[in-house]
């Protein structure tokens, strides 16, 4: 994924910094607790299209 991309990018729903977690292929919000997957290189930035975070996960 691209560095400038990854400067760019907030969370579609809080407007919050994102973490790419290149081993899952996913965005992380932490404060609203969703995986944004990226799909081909592409962030697919839709809520219904992210997966909720359980606590355990937000941990590591």
């Amino acid at each position: 994924m691209d560095n400038k991309l990854l400067d760019i990018l907030v969370c579609p729903v809080c407007k919050g910094s994102l973490i790419y977690k290149k081993e899952d292929d996913e965005l992380i919000c932490k404060f609203d607790r969703l995986a944004f997957p990226v799909q081909d290189d592409i962030p697919v930035m839709l809520e219904a299209e992210a997966r909720v975070l359980s606590v355990e996960e937000l941990e590591k």
